[in-house]
């Protein structure tokens, strides 16, 4: 881990738009996690289209994991805290998600693949955001990546508060993934008790924040903070004025402040989905069930 000095400063932070609490549901095999991007929030946050949170001490809740299932038109990132899961696809990519580790699969114009997990026992916690394809890209191969726990950037400011830079560049660091067209910033924080720091984000990029983690998180202007209790999501107002975001932790907390902040350019087109399938329009979905039908979806 790299430490600096540098703490971008920003002229004006965002504001909380709107707090979001996540929705219990299970997916794949029955496993259980809490859906915090939901459909409806797909315009207002493009383009982004899902955030899953998860995180069990039980087996039972994960052990089902994620058989084979297909996806077309979209990106999927993992990011693990706990647990491994192993992965395998149609294109023949395998790799194995442990702590630390991020997974970034562009389905494009079709994959099948599985996530199941390789232990029967223990903390298995993590995230999974989809992020949007433009239309343009959305037939594209389908590509993978694994990144390992040591190829995420992470650095500390002097305060003590930490940053992986998972996608995108700020603080002069450039994560372990940069996307075109839709420039994803994800940022893994961790901010001790009485520490802060600044994020810059251009004005037209939508952004949210996911706290976790048990503490509460200090988002705005010092003069004007607002507190997201762990497991909200806030929507982060988009204003002309404000440069970027300001995450600060209470002083007189008892555990860290954790967030997944995420931020983007929106594509600013139609969204058709269906359940794993994201195109623009009802015709293209229909193509894509038609496909997955046939076999011919990831050939």
């Amino acid at each position: 881990m790299n430490t600096t000095t540098r703490n971008d400063s920003i002229s004006r932070s965002r504001r909380v738009e709107r707090l979001v609490r996540g929705q219990p549901t299970s997916d794949g095999a029955g496993v259980k996690l809490t859906r915090v991007l939901t459909q409806p929030l797909q315009q207002r946050l493009d383009p982004f289209l899902m955030l899953d949170a998860f995180g069990s001490d039980s087996a039972g809740d994960y052990i089902g994991g994620f058989p084979d299932h297909p996806h077309r038109g979209f990106e999927t990132v993992t990011v693990m805290k706990a647990g491994r899961m192993r992965h395998h696809d149609s294109v023949g990519n395998t790799g194995l998600l442990e702590p630390g580790s991020v997974q970034w699969m562009t389905a494009g114009r079709g994959i099948i693949h599985s996530e199941m997990p390789e232990q029967e026992e223990g903390r298995m916690a993590g995230f999974q955001l989809w992020v949007n394809l433009a239309a343009k890209d959305k037939m594209q191969p389908p590509a993978y990546r694994d990144v390992p726990p040591a190829g995420v950037p992470v650095f500390a400011l002097d305060d003590g508060a930490t940053l992986r830079v998972i996608a995108g560049s700020t603080h002069g660091v450039t994560g372990a993934v940069t996307r075109p067209t839709t420039e994803p910033l994800v940022l893994d924080i961790t901010l001790p008790p009485g520490t802060a720091i600044e994020v810059p984000v251009p004005a037209g990029h939508n952004a949210f924040a996911y706290a976790y983690g048990g503490g509460t998180l200090l988002v705005g202007d010092a003069a004007d903070t607002s507190p997201v209790a762990s497991e909200h999501m806030a929507i982060l107002a988009n204003e002309a004025a404000a440069d970027g975001v300001r995450f600060a932790a209470p002083a007189d907390a008892t555990v860290a402040s954790q967030v997944l902040f995420v931020a983007g350019r929106p594509l600013r087109e139609p969204i058709a989905q269906y359940g794993p399938f994201v195109m623009n329009n009802v015709r293209e979905i229909q193509q894509a069930v038609a496909d997955y039908q046939r076999g011919v979806l990831a050939t």
